[in-house]
């Protein structure tokens, strides 16, 4: 049971392979933790949908050629240290959490992990569970989670603001203070709409990305960028949100949502082709075809689309498919998905259009997780660690989470040993959530065409091929339906859905300026002139 005034050791926000992968460590020292996740479901985030798997180690593998495979795919603005902690650790932690302490049922071949190719990776290095990889690990590490009794997981609930001592302590001295530190955050119910003050000596931000803020999205409801708007208002440093990866192939069918179909296809052999029936990659990269790096075959596929008068292009799975284990065993969640549209992959193409995926900027931090305030990580998709640069190679998102997920969490335990931990005195001095709205306004009408103007702004102006005219559009209009959302916000009584609304809005009128300023063409941000 959490009270609503509650404090805790550490505080994760967030359920996916990031925030359970720190929680679990920390779990295992003893740590008292609070997870807290939006949605009823935990396993209700981007981590579960992956579906290609997770960067290992193949044959003849190194460090090295890791890094140059990331490094380019990041278009060389990757930070190197960043790249050089998970090309060397990253196979590491892969082995001993995910293999040896987990006993993660990865796929095999001849008695031994089976290794799959993705796009711009030199070799096969990538391990995988049929097409769900995600979902098998988190599901795994949620349950290993739930066997502590010093971790709690609190669902259905929204965070609100982050609460800082600049910001909410009572005590004026702390504002002169050069080093803004987190002691927690405001929490709302989604029931009954209560707000919780949650407070904490470490807090640790693993919410995702904000790739629903565009119209069409292979992410989860939520992935709204609440972690990088919360961070932003509290004073934390955000770093390279105009890199957005458009992930190429997404289903398209006017029936279905934008359901992801995995890289690993092309990486079995499947090949993209136009309503004309023209097969079309080597126009565009010449040497690495089909497997080119996403942000190419993105605006491909895009170019594809308007020379032919298309909705879409072609997946062709059912031709040049090789492998001795049937498709629909290789690829079961694909097939299940498609075959419920009449789509029969081993048979006929996939049809597939282009659709935002990841988040290659957020809230910087460094290789431990650590950001421009104190007390606040920020790991996985929501921060901005340098590894993915402009562009992210594929199959290192779920790397990365796991990676820094364990690397914060070995920092928390360091300062808690050392008696690091925010004063009692301070603590004292935060006040309890002071409501400013008294109007009931959750118009569903509003609140809906407010999110359809969000959405297709974004996705018309800041999405794959932009250009200054474009940007400066999307930036006038988010900031304008940001000063009736701050109004909005601020007189009407507090709801998930005015709380995410606000927050997305302040995401893309923080996307749009980044990608306005950045006004050359590098990795996924491509401005035409």
């Amino acid at each position: 049971m959490v009270k609503k005034r509650d404090y805790f050791s550490c505080i994760v926000l967030g359920a996916g392979i990031s925030g359970l992968s720190c929680a679990l460590t920390l779990a295992k020292k003893g740590i008292d933790v609070l997870v807290l996740c939006r949605s009823e479901d935990p396993m209700e985030c981007n981590t579960s949908k992956a579906q290609g798997g997770i960067v290992y180690k193949g044959k003849d593998d190194s460090p090295l050629l890791l890094k140059k495979d990331i490094m380019a795919a990041g278009d060389n603005l990757c930070y190197e240290p960043a790249v050089d902690f998970i090309s060397k650790e990253g196979p590491n932690v892969v082995e001993k959490v995910l293999i040896r302490d987990l006993s993660i049922p990865f796929a095999t071949k001849n008695k031994k992990l089976e290794l799959i190719s993705e796009a711009a990776h030199s070799i096969a290095r990538i391990i995988h569970i049929e097409d769900a990889t995600g979902f098998y690990i988190q599901k795994r590490l949620l349950e290993e989670v739930k066997k502590y009794e010093n971790v709690k997981i609190l669902t259905n609930f929204t965070a609100i603001d982050l609460l800082t001592t600049r910001h909410h302590s009572t005590d004026y001295s702390l504002k002169y203070h050069l080093n803004n530190e987190c002691i927690g955050v405001y929490a709302l119910d989604n029931k009954t709409n209560d707000v919780y003050t949650l407070l904490s000596d470490f807090t640790v931000l693993a919410m995702g990305g904000f790739a629903k803020i565009f119209l069409h999205s292979t992410n989860v409801d939520g992935s709204i960028g609440a972690g990088i708007s919360m961070a932003y208002r509290a004073g934390a440093y955000i770093l390279n949100t105009e890199y957005v990866q458009f992930h190429p192939t997404a289903l398209y069918h006017p029936m279905a949502g934008r359901f992801l179909i995995s890289e690993a296809l092309r990486g079995a052999g499947a090949r993209l082709r136009n309503t004309k029936g023209e097969y079309f990659m080597e126009k565009y990269s010449p040497e690495q075809k089909d497997l080119a790096p996403r942000d190419i075959v993105a605006r491909a596929i895009l170019e594809e689309m308007v020379e032919t008068h298309s909705e879409f292009v072609f997946l062709d799975l059912a031709n040049f498919y090789k492998d001795e284990i049937p498709i629909e065993k290789k690829f079961p969640s694909i097939f299940k998905e498609c075959l419920k549209y009449g789509i029969d992959i081993r048979k006929e193409p996939i049809p597939v259009v282009p659709a935002a995926h990841y988040c290659c900027g957020g809230v910087l931090s460094n290789l431990e997780g650590e950001t421009t305030i104190n007390n606040l990580y920020a790991i996985g998709e929501v921060a901005c660690t340098g590894v993915h640069g402009a562009n992210r190679l594929a199959s290192t998102s779920l790397l990365e989470g796991l990676l820094w997920g364990v690397s914060s969490a070995e920092n928390i335990i360091e300062k808690i040993n050392k008696g690091k931990r925010v004063k009692k005195e301070i603590k004292e001095t935060i006040l309890d959530w002071i409501p400013s709205g008294t109007k009931d306004e959750e118009d569903p009408a509003l609140i809906l065409q407010d999110w359809n103007l969000i959405k297709s702004t974004m996705w018309n102006y800041v999405g794959i091929v932009r250009t200054k005219e474009r940007l400066e559009r999307a930036q006038a209009e988010m900031v304008d339906l940001g000063k009736r959302l701050g109004k909005f916000y601020h007189e009407s009584k507090l709801t998930q859905k005015i709380l995410e609304l606000f927050q997305g809005n302040l995401v893309a009128q923080i996307v749009s300026s980044s990608a306005l300023r950045a006004t050359k063409s590098r990795g996924s941000h491509f401005r035409k002139s």
